[in-house]
């Protein structure tokens, strides 16, 4: 089945926030959206419960994280967002490869205008939000395909790709999913045999292990 980045619902708020190591309570409050355009963009769920988080949500979760990260306040964070978006002309502008280059700036020069009424936090936002957004890979549209998460050590990699587990994060290396290689080890084998049955070294597995489990 084709995964639409937009409208194809992959992991829970739950499991959002879990996997981008934030609290799932500011991940829901940015869903929400009230009167007026959420931050962060859901789908309608099949059932109560069921995932309602696209692709393009995980990434505005990420991009957000990261200014909350740089100590931008939650009102300033909308008031921002709602800017970018303007300016843009793209509801989904903090999802596309524009928030790495025209959207730092647009970030900064609200902070030089004293959105950001704590104005040593302005070269913050610049360097945090930089670092955050090089663990995007955009494709030739400048639309978000694939979101490294940064617990994980480079040794080894993991990413949410829409392409592959449905939305759980993968190994790069060999697209397996980190809650297999888990569960796995869970079942009471050996770190060797773990690595054994997915074509990794065990090295891997502990890393792996050491950040997920």
């Amino acid at each position: 089945m084709t995964v639409d980045s937009y409208r194809t619902p992959l992991l829970t708020a739950r499991e959002t926030a879990r996997y981008l190591k934030m609290p799932e309570s500011t991940l829901n409050v940015w869903l929400a959206a009230g009167s007026d355009e959420p931050l962060v963009h859901a789908v309608r769920p099949g059932r109560r419960g069921w995932p309602r988080v696209p692709f393009v949500g995980v990434v505005e979760a990420h991009v957000l994280r990261a200014l909350r990260a740089a100590g931008m306040p939650m009102d300033e964070i909308r008031t921002a967002a709602a800017i970018v978006r303007a300016d843009f002309d793209d509801p989904y502008a903090l999802a596309k490869r524009r928030i790495a280059t025209d959207g730092v700036a647009v970030f900064v020069r609200l902070a030089d205008e004293s959105l950001i009424r704590a104005r040593d936090h302005q070269h913050a936002i610049k360097d945090v939000l930089e670092h955050h957004l090089r663990d995007i890979d955009w494709d030739d549209t400048g639309t978000a395909i694939r979101l490294r998460l940064r617990h994980y050590p480079s040794s080894a990699e993991v990413v949410i790709d829409p392409r592959f587990g449905w939305g759980s994060p993968v190994l790069t290396a060999n697209k397996v999913k980190v809650e297999d290689v888990v569960t796995l080890w869970r079942t009471g084998e050996p770190i060797s045999a773990v690595a054994e049955e997915y074509d990794l070294t065990e090295a891997v597995v502990e890393d792996v292990l050491r950040q997920a489990a």
